[in-house]
């Protein structure tokens, strides 16, 4: 059983409040609202534009693992490679990404459940409910979402910062992660430098905002 550090504590989202509206910017053709919405149509807290994995062109996947029970731990990565702020080149990194995991890896799909790209849109991996492949041994319980860049160099956008954020409340609000869940970074359980320590050094400050939502 994980425990997180005694640093993290744990999140309640179970009465989150509202923030203010946020319009996607990506064409309607490769929008997947989760609520709904059509792109341009102002979203809040309840509602969050994701990128289907029909609309990247993913590869279908070998296999997939139903999550028994809510994600009990949400852990942060970065894909450690090119920084992405264009669909284009979003697009491309995850076609990279998910051949990476699956030819040279042995993965069965992409490791992560879902991607963030600079210009703040969400990218579907695996998805809500589907066990990933992201950090050994603490797959089964939890949800990975991985920022798209090395951020070791760069700094995370307020753009994904806040979609990660708006992704969260989603998933609670929907039942497919608990409303008390663990937010931690990669390094915390595992010997890595993931997510960089530029998005690790901001997991406090996202835990207060999660918090006070």
């Amino acid at each position: 059983m994980f425990v997180p550090p005694s640093h993290i504590g744990l999140l309640n989202l179970s009465a989150c409040r509202s923030c203010q509206p946020h319009s996607p910017g990506l064409k309607e053709t490769l929008i997947a609202d989760m609520d709904g919405h059509t792109a341009g149509e102002p979203v809040d807290m309840n509602a969050v534009a994701v990128v289907s994995r029909r609309g990247w062109n993913a590869v279908e996947a070998r296999d997939r693992t139903e999550m028994k029970n809510p994600a009990q731990t949400v852990i942060v990565h970065h894909t450690a490679l090119r920084y992405c702020a264009h669909p284009p080149d979003s697009v491309s990194q995850l076609a990279h990404i998910q051949h990476m995991h699956m030819q040279e890896r042995g993965f069965d799909d992409i490791g992560y459940n879902f991607l963030i790209s600079g210009d703040g849109m969400v990218y579907e991996g695996r998805g809500w409910g589907v066990v990933g492949a992201h950090a050994k041994e603490h797959n089964f319980n939890s949800v990975g979402i991985a920022f798209m860049g090395n951020f070791n160099d760069e700094l995370p956008s307020s753009a994904s910062l806040s979609a990660l954020l708006r992704l969260l409340h989603i998933g609670v609000l929907h039942g497919y992660v608990q409303p008390n869940f663990v937010l931690v970074g990669h390094r915390d359980v595992a010997k890595t430098e993931c997510p960089g320590k530029n998005v690790y050094a901001l997991l406090p400050k996202l835990r207060d905002q999660l918090q006070n939502q």
